[in-house]
């Protein structure tokens, strides 16, 4: 009992046990802010790789428009809805799958 006194009176675990509590708990980089941060940059780190797929679909699509012309063609069509003259050209929109009461 008098060695477990003795080992709560110390100054040198009592300032350890107070640091770890700073450190842990108060400090303004503590434990929990550490672990938010971490997530962030999980987060981040797979927007940036989904970006840079996103990037690289982006610049084949570019160098397809740049070298051939059907590419073009298709391109207008299907984004601006462009069509050749003496053409028709019919939209259908597709409607929702939720059940209507």
């Amino acid at each position: 009992m008098k060695l477990a006194l003795s080992w709560i009176k110390s100054k040198y675990l009592i300032s350890a046990v107070a640091f770890l509590v700073v450190i842990l708990f108060l400090d303004k980089n503590d434990l929990f802010t550490q672990w938010k941060r971490q997530r962030e940059l999980h987060d981040l780190q797979r927007t940036k790789e989904r970006f840079t797929r996103q990037i690289a679909t982006e610049k084949t699509e570019l160098e397809q428009l740049k070298n051939n012309p059907a590419t073009i063609e298709k391109y207008a069509r299907e984004k601006y809805l462009m069509k050749r003259e003496k053409e028709d050209l019919f939209l259908i929109s597709q409607k929702s799958s939720a059940p209507s009461r």
